[in-house]
């Protein structure tokens, strides 16, 4: 509910599982980074989910409310990998220990697994409530119901340390 402060909403993280199965022993490094370009947005920006909302047709409002750029943060304290049966090597290291940004234009490194490390299936536990917070300015106006906040965001999944 707008009350007319700033808020920050949590929510816990998903577990994901990242697979190297390649057998180079590279290392790898997973990203995440807002996606622009048509029908896309970076940030959180108001959209519509269907064939009309209103006077607004489905996709981003043109000049709709948007929150500013690293209004979303993940922190991984208190999570860690596991490893699931044939993984060898040493555990991938979660990088947002302090928070991280996650919704702007340019590439945030998640996770990464070094030379030798992370060989095989990994996957994440141990994320709380917590670890996903979401700050909403207190300028931030309400939109109609049928319409929503929406960021388009691209996990990558690169080799090498």
């Amino acid at each position: 509910a707008l009350n007319g402060k700033a808020q920050t909403t949590n929510t816990s993280m998903n577990p994901f599982v990242v697979v190297d199965a390649t057998g180079t022993g590279s290392g790898w490094n997973l990203t995440v980074e807002g996606q622009s370009g048509t029908g896309k947005s970076a940030v959180f920006a108001q959209y519509c989910p269907n064939a009309k909302c209103g006077s607004d047709s489905e996709g981003y409002v043109s000049g709709g409310q948007t929150l500013p750029a690293d209004s979303l943060t993940l922190s991984s304290t208190g999570a860690s990998f596991v490893a699931q049966l044939g993984s060898t090597g040493n555990a991938p290291a979660l990088q947002c220990s302090t928070a991280c940004n996650v919704d702007h234009g340019s590439a945030v490194k998640i996770a990464s697994a070094a030379k030798e490390a992370g060989l095989g299936t990994w996957r994440t536990t141990g994320f709380v409530a917590t670890n996903l917070a979401l700050v909403t300015p207190s300028t931030l106006k309400v939109i109609p119901n049928e319409e929503v906040f929406r960021v388009n965001e691209v996990w990558s999944l690169t080799s090498g340390p």
